[in-house]
């Protein structure tokens, strides 16, 4: 193995360390942890309604009801600040600490430095985000038994969990490098998080030319189930084409690779100022 690479791979496993024993990143587990504890009480709850004679509802039911916990828990909240909480932290949490000056002393390039950092919090999300996303959604319709098996089995669910799995992961892909490179150069990376929330919030209300310049757009697009605009707000909602996915994941992946490249680019520059 080549030095570059041993050096990667040595600030890959050090990251990791850090980032999953973190204690200002417990919140983030949380984050994670909380829809599957939800379905897991939803399915103990049906479950023994059923057994004493109450009908539940359909599986159609759950499978919709799925899809409006993603976009709306997962895309708009868990995914989103658990991907500021640990990939922003990344480097500022270095700045807080006063340990960064650490790595810029050692003979390794700030490119390799990045992209080790970033490979390291996507891990971690990925591994948090997927487990709660495939495990919430295997709980939600645990209490239909056969039928849910026969779904899962012989039917499109597998097929819709791994869409799932897939939005997850670009999810925190995209979301990640954003805000790599927020903790990167800016003193206060909560100030451009709020910003994009408000900005990918916003997106239903959009034209259709300003929709495609975010995150989420995309995200909702390659999602399995659609889910309707509804509220006192609907009727602002702009009508869009959902972006195909042969376009919908390159884009992404692009886009990601072109913020994540800035940051690698613009690192070799970057000067530490502990007295900020």
């Amino acid at each position: 193995m080549s030095q570059p690479l041993r050096q990667l791979a040595a600030v890959i496993r050090l990251e990791l360390k850090k980032t999953f024993f973190a204690r200002r990143g417990w919140w983030v587990y949380l984050l994670a942890l909380a829809p599957v504890g939800m379905t897991l009480v939803h399915t103990l709850v049906l479950s023994r309604l059923q057994s004493i004679g109450r009908p539940g509802h359909s599986l159609a039911g759950d499978t919709q009801g799925f899809a409006i916990m993603f976009q709306v828990y997962f895309l708009r909240l868990a995914i989103f600040f658990g991907c500021v909480g640990i990939f922003s932290n990344l480097f500022r949490g270095e700045m807080l600490e006063k340990t960064l000056h650490y790595y810029f002393l050692t003979p390794m390039r700030r490119e390799l430095l990045v992209i080790g950092k970033y490979f390291s919090g996507l891990i971690v999300t990925l591994v948090l985000f997927l487990i709660s996303v495939t495990a919430s959604f295997y709980l939600l319709g645990r209490h239909q038994g056969a039928a849910w098996s026969d779904f899962l089995m012989h039917g499109p669910g597998l097929a819709q969990m791994g869409s799932y799995a897939l939005v997850t992961a670009l999810g925190c892909v995209g979301y990640g490098a954003i805000f790599l490179a927020a903790g990167l150069f800016i003193r206060n990376p909560m100030i451009p998080a709020a910003a994009v929330w408000v900005w990918e919030n916003l997106n239903p209300f959009l034209p259709a030319f300003l929709k495609k310049i975010s995150v989420i757009f995309y995200l909702k697009s390659l999602s399995p189930l659609s889910v309707p605009d509804s509220g006192p707000f609907s009727v602002l909602v702009t009508d869009t084409d959902p972006t195909p996915a042969w376009l919908a994941v390159p884009g992404l992946l692009v886009v990601a690779l072109a913020v994540l490249t800035y940051a690698a680019i613009s690192a070799r520059r970057a000067e530490i100022s502990y007295g900020e």
